[in-house]
């Protein structure tokens, strides 16, 4: 006797969901499904959702790693921002681990100079522009500028290239991770600022950091005269020139090989680092920003303009329940993104200043997944890909990069 053949839409909506689940289906993909499908659509599915795939994005948002590491409040309000539409959310989630892959960053070199690096097939794409003004974009002149990415030629023979997980550059040196964990610097080099015990002259080709090389790293951040080592265990280790305290000890003293900064030892697990000229800035895991070094341009968030020896927590940000998700220092500011998917900055601006993080208005219909902040120039990339890119002009308005 044959078997009767059951139609999917007799499935029961627990099956159905667990199929849509199962695969780590992303929120491109349940939207495609919810359109081809009145099975996935406006059919069987609890009251609280939409549909049967908005009913799995919720079940996949809460499975996420982000998503689980925010409190009951950041994930209510994150929710609410996406208009409780779970497919957006998911979509967001989605696109900050995406963008946190090393060969997805947006990145800065040098004082008046960024660079968007895609790390593939042993080339290194790039896009790079200046500006005067427009580094806080908290003024109406502020306007978005989209740059076309072309690649470096430079880059094509580097013959660790394929190896390269993340790059750090200022204007005197340079750090590479690669994916043993290993990190090579070259530069300038001055006050031992690569890392390199044996020598403070200049490095002109790349070198292994030996101090480091039992101690794999994932991410590099150089500063002036300086360079930020973040370990796979969440530990930071600083080098170099410290006339403000930017390598995090208590004091002002240089240091000639790494030294693992203590304080953030002892706070917990270190996820994300990034460096100004003479400040730095450390995320830690549960979303707290520490910054440490050079106060004079009020990159530390503090509201005052005094150096801190410490890292020390950005008190705007705890009091008001912020869970940042990414920080990056420019010269005179910083921009962070949280997770509401809302971008601040802080620092000190052409026209206004800012002593401590306040929320960039005009991006408040977005949400953001990272940003990039250099001289006098930012990047803040929202979700579709779209990057916006502030500069003293009088409107602000989206371009998709090319």
């Amino acid at each position: 006797m044959s078997e009767t053949p059951i139609s999917f839409t007799n499935l029961p909506h627990e099956l159905i969901l667990e199929i849509l689940i199962s695969n780590r289906l992303n929120a491109i993909d349940l939207v495609n499904i919810e359109l081809t499908s009145k099975v996935f659509g406006w059919g069987l599915y609890p009251p609280d959702f939409k549909s049967v795939a908005d009913h799995a994005a919720s079940r996949l948002c809460s499975m996420h790693p982000i998503f689980m590491g925010l409190s009951l409040n950041n994930q209510k309000r994150l929710v609410t921002r996406c208009n409780s539409n779970w497919k957006r959310v998911l979509r967001f989630l989605q696109s900050i681990v995406k963008s946190s892959k090393d060969n997805m960053q947006m990145k800065k070199t040098g004082r008046e100079r960024k660079i968007v690096t895609n790390i593939r097939n042993r080339h290194v794409d790039y896009s790079c522009c200046s500006s005067m003004f427009g580094d806080l974009a908290q003024w109406p002149e502020a306007r978005l500028r989209c740059v076309k990415l072309s690649r470096s030629e430079r880059w094509r023979d580097f013959s660790f290239a394929a190896q390269v997980i993340q790059v750090s550059a200022s204007e005197n040196n340079a750090a590479f991770v690669m994916r043993s964990g290993e990190v090579l610097t070259c530069g300038k080099n001055y006050l031992f600022g690569c890392g390199h015990l044996e020598t403070d002259l200049p490095i002109d080709s790349h070198k292994l950091v030996e101090a480091l090389e039992t101690i794999p790293c994932k991410q590099v951040a150089t500063g002036l005269y300086s360079t930020v080592f973040l370990t796979r265990e969440g530990h930071v280790y600083t080098v170099g020139g410290n006339t403000h305290g930017q390598l995090g000890h208590g004091d002002t003293m240089n240091r000639q090989e790494p030294t693992i900064v203590e304080q953030l030892k002892n706070i917990g697990p270190v996820v994300q680092i990034s460096a100004g000229p003479q400040h730095v800035l450390a995320l830690t895991e549960d979303g707290s920003v520490y910054s440490f070094g050079d106060g004079y341009d009020l990159c530390l968030g503090h509201g005052d303009s005094q150096d801190k020896l410490l890292p020390t927590a950005i008190q705007a940000f705890k009091t008001k329940g912020v869970h940042i998700l990414r920080v990056c220092a420019g010269d005179r500011h910083v921009f962070a993104c949280d997770s509401n998917g809302d971008v601040y900055t802080w620092g000190r601006g052409s026209k206004e200043d800012k002593p401590i993080p306040e929320v960039l208005v005009s991006l408040k219909n977005h949400l953001a997944i990272q940003v990039c902040a250099t001289k006098m120039d930012t990047f803040v990339e929202v979700e579709g890909g779209l990057v916006y890119s502030f500069h003293e002009l009088r409107s602000l308005y989206p371009n998709e990069m090319d």
